[in-house]
């Protein structure tokens, strides 16, 4: 296939193995496949979100914490029947949802798989924010929650530090058509079932871009939108390359953009300045059939 799923639209030939900038083919590559305990409350719950992380990204973050899976090659091709399997053995594990991490690639293969089997859980679409709207339409009636980053306000951090300076108003108009789709939360016993809920990861240096960003989802969405602040930014990747960046974030930075969560009313969750720990980063083990 000629690939046009996301906005690098590389119109590369595509084969099952080999693909284009996300760096693979169709055939559905994954790294882990495993309750997640660390989401957002409403996502992991008490018997956790069921997790499907891809291998490959559309986003070239230099200081990518997931890097290993995301552009070094890590992670283990399945079939789109494969991966319906999966949704199955999670399913009779508990958890509270199929949350599909880093799918913006994969919409294709992830179509077909649930033509295969629709598990009977709402699906969570957890993306960089950086999708192409004519993809996520493919989506529409599929996908219940959608997870997607709001990384970057400012045009020039997003060039420099993921290689695509029109970020932030790729990520408005992909977030209008999510939030088109799905619409404001919808919350059972404690537990997110339809919606759309933002995450923006605080950089060290970029107190500006975070409130921007923060501004930006109060203009565009008012309080309709939760927030999900996160604090767990760490030097990965290649961030020693980039000195405004090659350090955890302060108290003080964190202070000023929760300050500003809180002025603009947004609805949502904050980690903890704690959070910013290696040790929270997953194992990428994924064994076909492993449980």
């Amino acid at each position: 296939m000629l690939c046009s799923l996301c906005l690098r639209e590389c119109q590369i030939e595509r084969t099952e193995r080999r693909g284009g900038f996300c760096g693979v083919g169709t055939l559905p590559k994954i790294a882990r496949i495993a309750p997640h305990y660390d989401e957002e409350p409403v996502l992991s719950g008490s018997r956790g979100a069921g997790t499907i992380f891809f291998s490959g990204c559309s986003l070239r973050c230099v200081f990518c914490q997931n890097r290993e899976i995301s552009a070094e090659d890590h992670g283990t091709y399945i079939t789109p029947y494969q991966l319906s399997e999966e949704y199955r053995r999670l399913e009779a594990l508990g958890v509270h949802n199929i949350e599909f991490v880093t799918p913006t690639h994969y919409v294709d293969a992830i179509l077909e798989s649930l033509d295969y089997y629709r598990p009977k859980l709402p699906l969570v679409y957890n993306s960089s924010g950086y999708d192409k709207v004519e993809s996520l339409k493919r989506l529409e009636g599929v996908i219940d929650i959608y997870l997607p980053d709001f990384k970057y306000s400012d045009s020039k951090a997003a060039g420099r530090l993921s290689s695509c300076g029109d970020y932030p108003q790729a990520a408005v108009a992909a977030i209008d058509e999510m939030f088109r789709q799905v619409g404001e939360p919808v919350i059972e016993d404690g537990i997110m079932k339809r919606g759309v809920m933002i995450r923006h990861l605080v950089l060290p240096s970029h107190v500006r871009n975070s409130i921007g960003v923060l501004e930006s989802i109060k203009a565009h969405w008012g309080d309709r939108i939760p927030v999900s602040l996160m604090s767990q930014y760490f030097p990965a990747g290649k961030a020693s390359d980039y000195p405004e960046i090659n350090r955890r974030i302060t108290r003080r930075e964190y202070q000023k953009v929760l300050h500003k969560l809180y002025e603009l009313e947004l609805d949502g969750f904050a980690q903890e300045l704690e959070s910013a720990d290696k040790k929270y980063v997953p194992k990428w083990d994924y064994q076909p059939g492993e449980e």
